[in-house]
C-alpha cells in the first residue's frame, strides 16, 4: 500500500493506491473517489455490541467500509466531512484519539472506546476516548492542521476542544483556566493539562470555538 495526502492543511485528502489484493478500511461516507476495480465491503467490525459501542460512545459510525482491489491494483481517496487535516500514524502498540477522529486504517488494528474517567466529564470529547491498538497504518482526521508536541517527563496544557491524539506514556486531567471568574468570563474555559512522557497531537482550530462564532450569524427558528 502506499498513500499520498494532498491539499493539506485545510481540504485534506487522502490518496490510497491498492496493489491487487489489498485492503484498507474506512468510516462510512469517507469515500471520495476509487477506481472501477475496487470491491466494497461493509459490515459492523467487532461484530453487533462492538460496533454499538464505538458508535455511542466513540462517536464513529455503526458500519466500516472495506476497499479491496480486485484483477490488478486501484487506488481510493478519502476526506472526512469538515474542513481540515489528515495525519498518518505508523501503529505499533496503542494510541488514544478524540472520538470522531478516526478516518480509514491499513493493517491489524483494533479499534475500541475507552473509559477516560470522571476528569473527561467536562471536555468536549466526553466520556470516552478512541483507543487503536495493533501494527499498520492508521489515519486520523482534524478540524484545522495537525501540529504535534513531544513530551519528556513535563507538563504540557492546551485547550480540550484542541486534542486530536496522545501517545501511551501520556496522561492527563481536565481543570479550569483559573479561577471561576477566568472560566467563565477569559472566552478559555477548562483545559487538559496532559503529563508524561509521549506525543501528543493538536489541532488548530476548535469545532466548539467555531460554533460559538458561527451562532450570531444564523437565522432565529421562525424568521
Amino acid at each position: 500500500m502506499r498513500y499520498s495526502i494532498n491539499h493539506r492543511p485545510s481540504f485534506s485528502l487522502l490518496n490510497v493506491e491498492l496493489d491487487e489484493g489489498e485492503a484498507v478500511q474506512a468510516e462510512t461516507g469517507a469515500m471520495v473517489h476509487m477506481s472501477p476495480n475496487i470491491r466494497i465491503e461493509t459490515k459492523m467490525k467487532g461484530g453487533l455490541l462492538g460496533a454499538l459501542k464505538r458508535s455511542v460512545l466513540g462517536g464513529e459510525s455503526l458500519f466500516i467500509n472495506t476497499f479491496r482491489a480486485e484483477n490488478g491494483p486501484g487506488e481510493v481517496g478519502f476526506a472526512p466531512s469538515y474542513p481540515g487535516d489528515i495525519e498518518a500514524f505508523r501503529l505499533d502498540g496503542t494510541l488514544y484519539a478524540q472520538s470522531g477522529a478516526y478516518l480509514a486504517s491499513f493493517g491489524e488494528i483494533e479499534i475500541d472506546t475507552k473509559w477516560g474517567g470522571a476528569k473527561t466529564f467536562f471536555g468536549r470529547e466526553g466520556l470516552f476516548l478512541l483507543k487503536m491498538k495493533g501494527r499498520g497504518t492508521i489515519f486520523l482526521s482534524s478540524f484545522g492542521a495537525i501540529y504535534k508536541r513531544e513530551l519528556r517527563n513535563e507538563r504540557f496544557v492546551i485547550d480540550t476542544g484542541h486534542m486530536v491524539a496522545f501517545s501511551e506514556g501520556l496522561d492527563f486531567k481536565v481543570r479550569r483556566v483559573g479561577g471561576l471568574k477566568s472560566t467563565f468570563l477569559s472566552g478559555e474555559g477548562l483545559v487538559a493539562e496532559f503529563y508524561g512522557t509521549g506525543t501528543l497531537y493538536i489541532q488548530t482550530r476548535s469545532v466548539d470555538s467555531f460554533v460559538g462564532w458561527l451562532m450570531p450569524f444564523l437565522p432565529l427558528k421562525g424568521d
